[in-house]
């Protein structure tokens, strides 16, 4: 089978720059709204670092590797992309929680459902691919990310 898809491909020191930006920004508002302020700061930002930089990695396992491999039917596209978000959320979120109990000794009161993390994540995608889109460059909805 002949692909259609062209690898993407990012310098990683563009990659390490956003992501940073963004584990930083989301990791004070998430300290602030926890009520750690900049004490839990550093915490906070490496904790969404496995969302951000993670997640671009498994984004990047999908379009570089699976996309390929998979029929161009929008629905097969569509499909795996979701099962790949949802079970990337799932192993990004167990990081999260094993880190957060090896550096904070956070232990706590229940253990999260173990699919809140993969929902999250196509949540967290979904308005990622939604802000590409209002920009216009390719997209999940466009059919062209």
């Amino acid at each position: 089978m002949t692909s259609q898809w062209q690898p993407h491909r990012e310098p990683l020191h563009t990659t390490l720059a956003r992501t940073a930006v963004i584990a930083a920004v989301l990791g004070a508002v998430l300290a602030r709204w926890r009520g750690g302020g900049l004490a839990r700061w550093p915490l906070a930002t490496l904790l969404v670092l496995w969302f951000s930089f993670g997640g671009h990695w498994v984004e990047l396992w999908f379009l570089n590797w699976l996309r390929p491999r998979l029929s161009s039917a929008a629905g097969a596209q569509v499909g795996a992309r979701v099962a790949v978000w949802f079970v990337g959320g799932c192993i990004l979120a167990l990081g999260m929680d094993l880190t957060a109990m090896a550096l904070a000794g956070f232990r706590p009161a229940q253990w999260p459902a173990w699919w809140l993390g993969g929902l999250a994540f196509i949540g967290l995608e979904l308005v990622v691919h939604l802000t590409l889109q209002l920009r216009g460059q390719p997209s999940f909805y466009n059919g062209r990310g």
